[in-house]
């Protein structure tokens, strides 16, 4: 599976369970509600479909120029690091505001996240290349 529909059903899949764990995360950390904690989860799963969607294209399209093709380990951290990076640019202010905290707190409750995050981007990408196959980008030249 290749283009737009390889990444519409990347991204759902990847949000749909990052909303589920986050409203939980955020309700037992923050101590909110869930329904408040999930609205939280859903605003920055909007940030992020839009993060992904973006850093993603940006990532293939340098990826296509290399001259070495495929996902090796050292590439596939430095897709997730860069990745969870500029999610807590985007992020962390918007939880400081919905959560009514300083952005420093706002930032140290965030790195559990982080942690979390780059785990579970690594695991996902890797399965999700394993079930769908690689994206032409990443594919050896034939």
């Amino acid at each position: 599976m290749q283009g737009l529909r390889r990444k519409v059903i990347y991204i759902a899949t990847f949000e749909a369970i990052a909303i589920t764990v986050c409203s939980f995360a955020f309700a037992g950390i923050a101590d909110k509600s869930l329904g408040h904690s999930s609205m939280l989860a859903v605003m920055t799963s909007i940030v992020a479909v839009v993060w992904n969607f973006t850093f993603t294209s940006a990532f293939e399209a340098w990826e296509r120029r290399q001259a070495v093709r495929g996902r090796s380990i050292k590439r596939r951290v430095a897709h997730a690091c860069c990745f969870e990076l500029g999610l807590i640019v985007l992020i962390v202010p918007m939880m400081a505001w919905w959560l009514d905290m300083s952005l420093l707190h706002a930032l140290v409750m965030d790195i559990g996240l982080v942690a979390f995050f780059l785990t579970y981007t690594f695991i996902f990408n890797y399965c999700f290349d394993r079930i769908f196959g690689l994206p032409s980008s990443a594919q050896p030249s034939t």
